[in-house]
C-alpha cells in the first residue's frame, strides 16, 4: 500500500512539474537569452528595456545600513530608499533581488538584474566588465576588533600575527591582500560582512576589515555589537560607490542626470541624514 501511494505522490508531483516548473525555466530561460539592442551610437537601449517591463531590476545583498530590513519589517536603507527615488524619475518601479554577490556580473549580464545597487565600489578592473553611475558616496575600509583588545591592536603591524575576516570578492579583502602586513595574518573568506562581525564577537577572529560605512553604524555603544569598536586612525585606502550596469548600458546617463536632480533638491542629502552617512556624500 505504501509503494502505490509512494508512486502516486511522485506521479502527481512529476505532473505538477511539467506543467509548472517547465514554465518557469522557458520564462527565465527567454529573458536571460533576449539579446541586447544597441543604437547607433553603440550604447544598449537598456532605459526601453526597462521602462517596457515596468521595473528596473536590482541586485543587492543585505548590507546595513545601504539594504536592509528593520525591525518592524520594512526593507530600508540609504541604497533603497535612493533607488526608490530614481526610479519614480524614470516612471517604473524598483524590483529588489537578494542575489550571491560572487556572480553579481554574471547576473546582470544574464539580464536577470538589470543594475548592481549596493554599497557597490568601483574600481577598475570592475570598469573592464561594467559602466557605473556617477560616484555618490566617499567609503574607506576599517579594522574592528573587540574592545577589550585596543591596547593589543592599534595598528597594522599588531595585527600581523592576528586571524583576520573578510567578506568574499570585496574591498576589504582587497585590502587584506594588499597591506604588506596584513597580508602575514592568518585570514579566513566569509559570506558577507555582518558573518565577519560575528565571527569577531564570537572569538574565532581577532579582527575584521570591512566597509565603514556598515562599521560605523553597527558596531559599539547602543548596538548588538557594543563590544566592538573600529581602530582609530587605521583606514586602510578610501574608495567610491556608484551603481554598476551592463557595459555601454545608456541607462548610466539618464541616471547620472537624475542623481544631479536629487542632489540639487535636496533628495540625496535628506536620505544621507536618515542614516548618517552625511560627512560621506559626495556633493
Amino acid at each position: 500500500m505504501k509503494k502505490i501511494l509512494a508512486l502516486a505522490i511522485a506521479l502527481i508531483t512529476a505532473a505538477g512539474c511539467i506543467s509548472g516548473c517547465g514554465e518557469k525555466s522557458e520564462v527565465t530561460q527567454e529573458k536571460a537569452s533576449e539579446p541586447a539592442v544597441t543604437q547607433p551610437s553603440g550604447k544598449i537601449e537598456d532605459l526601453d528595456y526597462i521602462k517596457k517591463n515596468g521595473e528596473l531590476v536590482i541586485g543587492y545583498t543585505v548590507y546595513e545600513p545601504m539594504n536592509y530590513t528593520d525591525e518592524s519589517g520594512k526593507f530600508v536603507g540609504f541604497d533603497t530608499e535612493f533607488a526608490e527615488a530614481v526610479c519614480e524619475k524614470l516612471g517604473v518601479e524598483p524590483n529588489f533581488v537578494e542575489i550571491n554577490w560572487d556572480t553579481k556580473e554574471v547576473e546582470l549580464n544574464a539580464k536577470n538584474i538589470d543594475c548592481i545597487w549596493n554599497g557597490f565600489t568601483i574600481d577598475e578592473e570592475r570598469k573592464q566588465n561594467l559602466d557605473f553611475s556617477k560616484p555618490y558616496i566617499e567609503n574607506k575600509q576599517v579594522v574592528v576588533i573587540k574592545a577589550a583588545n585596543k591596547d593589543k591592536y592599534t595598528d597594522a603591524s599588531s595585527l600581523s600575527d592576528a586571524n583576520l575576516v573578510a567578506e568574499t570578492s570585496s574591498a576589504g579583502e582587497d585590502a587584506i591582500k594588499g597591506d604588506s602586513e596584513l597580508q602575514k595574518a592568518a585570514y579566513v573568506a566569509v559570506p558577507k560582512q555582518t558573518d565577519a562581525l560575528l565571527e569577531v564577537k564570537s572569538g574565532t577572529a581577532d579582527a575584521a576589515v570591512l566597509d565603514y560605512t556598515l562599521a560605523f553604524s553597527m558596531v559599539g555603544e547602543g548596538t548588538d555589537y557594543s563590544d566592538l569598536m573600529i581602530i582609530e586612525g587605521l583606514d586602510l585606502g578610501v574608495e567610491e560607490y556608484g551603481i554598476g550596469f551592463r557595459k555601454g548600458s545608456d541607462l548610466v546617463d539618464e541616471v547620472d542626470k537624475i542623481i544631479d536632480e536629487l542632489k540639487a533638491d535636496g533628495t540625496m542629502e535628506k536620505i544621507a541624514e536618515t542614516y548618517e552617512l552625511t560627512p560621506i556624500l559626495i556633493k
